[in-house]
Formats: structure tokens, sequence, C-alpha cells
């Protein structure tokens, strides 16, 4: 049987392993004013971050719509037999949900939708595992039971330096927002059962940081840690920083930096940081 593998553009995978396992990307959109644009297709991760410097209002940001999904179903119905479709967790998008219903209006192909409970690289770790196991030959139902476990298996942590920017997009409650500007603490923020929550209050970036890396350590010292990305937002040689510090303690673990592009960055803001790994029971 021949699969194909589709995941949404808040995975952020390098563009080498889209190509290298033939990837097909369906983008979600950043809405400046009444402009939008394709994520990774119209605009670039450095421009987005250039224009909201210079842009009056915030963006927004939206799902694909499903006709852009049926299409891609479609366009892949021809050359294969079944389609796995991995996308960011349903609490932050539509976009699993309308992977679902574009799915059941494709015709002579069986599409698997997916909600990785979760976004950014870690999501595209999922994806990373579905190719491998295609490439293994393993059943397409046996893959899509593996990935939901590893979902349970999935740690996000992160550090924002405004809060504003989750409070505006409904992502964190306004009274969670006032505490934090009143105290200006730099809160330490988590991804479970697919919903950015608060994880705990901390008085500074440094500290911030600190704590995420002993959570990583925590797990790396007692879980069997698969992979390990270190995700920014415009701030490169802050997530270059963390690898290093990670690596020193833990070189046998195979980490990455990645970051937050557009569409989570939209919702985050300019300056976050933070790290993302899974791990087998």
């Amino acid at each position: 049987m021949k699969v194909a593998l589709v995941t949404d553009s808040t995975s952020y995978l390098p563009k080498k392993m889209i190509n290298k396992y033939n990837i097909s990307i369906i983008p979600l959109n950043v809405v400046f004013e009444n402009e939008s644009y394709r994520e990774g297709f119209d605009i670039t991760t450095t421009e987005f971050y250039e224009k909201v410097k210079v842009e009056k209002k915030l963006p927004t940001t939206s799902q694909p719509s499903i006709g852009e999904l049926v299409n891609l179903y479609e366009k892949l119905s021809k050359e294969y037999d079944a389609i796995i479709s991995i996308h960011i967790s349903q609490t932050l998008s539509g976009t699993y949900e309308a992977s679902k219903v574009a799915g059941k209006m494709v015709e002579n192909i069986e599409v698997y939708s997916v909600d990785s409970r979760i976004t950014t690289i870690a999501q595209g770790f999922l994806v990373m595992e579905a190719a491998k196991m295609i490439q293994e030959g393993i059943a397409v139902e046996k893959i899509v039971t593996q990935l939901n476990n590893y979902t349970k298996n999935m740690r996000a942590y992160f550090m924002v330096d405004d809060l504003s920017h989750l409070q505006r997009g409904g992502r964190l409650s306004g009274a969670q927002k006032l505490v934090g500007s009143l105290l200006k603490i730099k809160p330490v923020l988590h991804i479970k059962d697919g919903m950015i929550l608060p994880f705990e209050k901390i008085r500074s970036k440094k500290k911030a940081l600190t704590r995420i890396l002993s959570l990583l350590e925590k797990d790396a010292m007692n879980k069997s840690i698969k992979k390990v990305a270190f995700i920014h937002a415009n701030n490169e040689a802050g997530a270059i920083e963390l690898q290093k510090l990670f690596q020193d303690k833990y070189p046998n673990i195979e980490t990455y930096t990645s970051y937050f592009g557009p569409v989570i960055g939209t919702h985050i803001g300019e300056g976050s940081l933070g790290a993302t790994w899974y791990f087998e029971e």
C-alpha cells in the first residue's frame, strides 16, 4: 500500500525533511488587516516578525478551508492508496476537524486524520515518526495507533515575553494576563491536553528558562527521550544557547532548534523561548 503523508504549516518541519519524505504541507493563514498570507508560502517567518513591528494592528490567523484540503486529498488519491493527515491540536485550531470533514468528501482513498494535541516541531516529530513507519511498511492503522500513543508522551514548555498576544487571541484568560502584567512575571506555560495552560509564575526570564531546562533534564534522567527541540520566536541565539546547555549534559539525545512561525508567533509574540520533547514508555 502506498501511503501519503500530510501535515499543516504549523509543524515547522525543515525543508530537507519535507523533501526527504515527500510530505505535503497545507498552510494556515496569517491575516494583516484585510490581507491574508499563507504561512510558509506567501510570507516567511523573518518577513512576518518584521511586518508585525511596523503594522498598527496585530494580525489574526485562520485555518485552511475544507475545499483546500479536499483538493489536496483528491490530488494525492491519484497516486496513493491512503493518506495520514497530522494536524495542530483541535483546541488551538479547527484544522483537524476540517481534515476529518474533507476526508469524508473524497472518494477512492481513505484519509486518516490525526490530532497531534500539540503544535510546532513537536507536531513535526509525529510527522517524522509517521514517515519512518510508512517507509518500513507498517500498516496504516498501526501507524495511527502509535502516533496517538506518542501524543500522550509529548511535553512542551515555553516562556513568553508578552502575555497580551495569548490573551487577545483567547488562548489565555484575561485574569491570567492581568496577574502577569501586574507582577511583571515571565510565566512558564505548557501545552496539556492540547491546550495552552499556565504552569508556573516565575519572576525573571532567566529563572523561567532554568525551570524549563530542569523539567527537561528530569525526564532525560528518568525516561527514554527520543527527540528534543528548543524553539524560539525570532530569537535563534537563545534557542541555540539552551540547546548547548542541554547537549553538554546529554550528548546522546537527539536535539534540534526550531521556531515559532507566523501562525503560532501571532499568538505568543516575539522573544518567546521554549523546549519540547517526547519519550517512549
